[in-house]
């Protein structure tokens, strides 16, 4: 019987199969290396926080975000103590005092002393005012008073006139002031000034004497300046009164053509004082880009004060102005030669006037003598007629 035989499939060799694994091994490690890192879960994973030291070096290190001390703390505040019937938390924002003339008023000066070391202030009054902004300002130390002296030297220290605060200790100076009995009624500012090592700090002080008032002020100066939404009004306040006013201001425009854009009235960062002048600026963006405008100010102050005060301005574009200009004769020049040219041409043109020769190439010959006809009749000049 025969015997049939199966053919064997053949065999790979064992040294290819194991070369192409390693192959395909490196190529797999090479992507792996390859890839971002933050795909990687190594490195998506979380570094846990090193533990904090313990001991007398971790309690000594100072945080991270701790905000540094202020360079330029003072170190002492001074304000009005506390007094009943002001506000809820009893805190004066400054001192109002009031009284006829000749009454001597009291009130209290708190003195905090925030530091670790003990202050020395010293302590006067001083006549308040306004610096040419409108902002509060007070009279040096080293400016004398003079007989033009104002609230400033009705206030008296007495032994508080230098005082020694302790650290961390509130000091309480009492003071008075003297209204004298020729003082003028109305308000008279005035402030507590308090000064240590060249540092000032001043306390208002609303002094009012007892009498008629009077609220009253000016517009004056007023000028017109800028162009375009960079447009301003330049005016200067004046209070003419005896009272401390807080202005507000509007302002109103009308040019050739009709009412022009203003701006109503708003209420002016500034306190007026008695006697005092104040230089302000008020923006105008709605002014006119070629037009004469009639631009008026008009102030107003609690107690009926009312004032106005305006200017004329002219609002003419320079810049289109000029380049309209240049078109414009650029234009004329155009047509000036123009003209010349026509009127050369029509020249050359025109036919030669009658008796005249005309030479062969067309230009107008120039006119020769005149010549005595051939016929004309001759006379004898012999004196005596025919």
């Amino acid at each position: 019987m025969p015997v049939l035989h199966t053919p064997r499939r053949p065999t790979r060799p064992v040294a290819a199969s194991s070369a192409a694994a390693r192959a395909v091994a490196a190529l797999l490690a090479a992507a792996a290396l390859c890839a971002p890192a933050a795909t990687h879960p190594a490195a998506a994973a979380p570094v846990p926080a090193r533990p904090a030291a313990s001991g007398p070096a971790a309690r000594s290190a100072p945080a991270a975000d701790a905000p540094a001390p202020a360079a330029d703390d003072p170190g002492w505040t001074a304000g009005p103590a506390a007094g009943p019937a002001v506000r809820p938390d009893g805190v004066r924002p400054y001192f109002y005092l009031a009284g006829a003339p000749g009454t001597v008023l009291e009130d209290r000066l708190a003195l905090t002393n925030t530091s670790d070391r003990a202050r020395t202030v010293t302590l006067r009054g001083a006549d308040a005012g306004d610096t040419p902004e409108g902002g509060p300002a007070v009279r040096p130390a080293r400016e004398p008073a003079g007989a033009g002296a104002g609230a400033g030297a009705w206030f008296a220290f007495g032994p508080g006139a230098t005082v020694t605060v302790p650290p961390r200790t509130r000091a309480v100076v009492p003071f008075t002031v003297t209204l004298p009995p020729s003082a003028p009624p109305g308000d008279h500012p005035a402030a507590v000034v308090a000064a240590e090592a060249g540092r000032e700090a001043a306390v208002r002080v609303h002094l009012r004497v007892g009498g008629p008032s009077l609220a009253a002020l000016t517009v004056e100066d007023v000028t017109v300046r800028g162009r375009g939404a960079a447009t301003e009004v330049a005016y200067t306040l004046v209070n003419r009164g005896n009272t401390v006013l807080a202005p507000a201001l509007s302002l109103r425009a009308r040019g050739r053509f009709g009412a022009l854009p203003g701006r109503p009235a708003h209420a002016l960062p500034v306190e007026l004082l008695p006697g005092q002048r104040v230089a302000l600026t008020e923006p105008w963006p709605g002014a006119p880009a070629l037009d004469r405008a009639r631009v008026t100010l008009t102030a107003t102050a609690p107690g009926g004060a009312r004032a106005s005060g305006g200017a004329d301005a002219w609002f003419v574009p320079w810049r289109a102005a000029g380049r309209t200009g240049a078109g414009l004769l650029l234009l004329a020049a155009a047509v000036g030669a123009a003209l010349y040219l026509l009127r050369a041409r029509r020249t050359r043109q025109d036919p030669p006037a009658p008796g005249r020769d005309t030479p062969c190439d067309g230009t107008p010959a120039r006119p020769g003598p005149v010549r005595a006809p051939e016929h004309a009749p001759e006379h004898e000049l012999t004196g005596v007629p025919r």
